[in-house]
């Protein structure tokens, strides 16, 4: 996965993920929009409206003087933890099955 910062101030950031489509970017967003300090978390995949974009492009806007990276680190954090306990129940159901 690549990732480019194409925009970043003091609340707000930018970045464009190489390589994903709207499964991931959904579930990044959720996972951002779950926070109290995100105001805003949304992304842009439509390559007509934009230039030429082909990849996603995920927009974090934050409040209360929270760094949106630290914001995106804690939702991706968060994802895979989610990811991890979905696995293991996957894995215990098969089980028992």
């Amino acid at each position: 996965m690549e990732l480019r910062v194409t925009e970043s101030t003091e609340d707000e950031l930018s970045i464009e993920i190489a390589g994903e489509d709207h499964t991931f970017m959904n579930v990044l967003k959720g996972a951002l929009l779950e926070h109290e300090d995100v105001s805003a978390a949304t992304y842009d995949v439509n390559p007509e409206q934009s230039g030429g974009q082909t990849e996603p492009i995920l927009t974090i806007k934050t409040e209360g003087g929270v760094d949106p990276l630290e914001a995106l680190e804690e939702a991706a954090v968060d994802v895979r933890e989610k990811a991890m306990s979905f696995r293991e129940s996957f894995e215990d159901a098969a089980q028992a099955a």
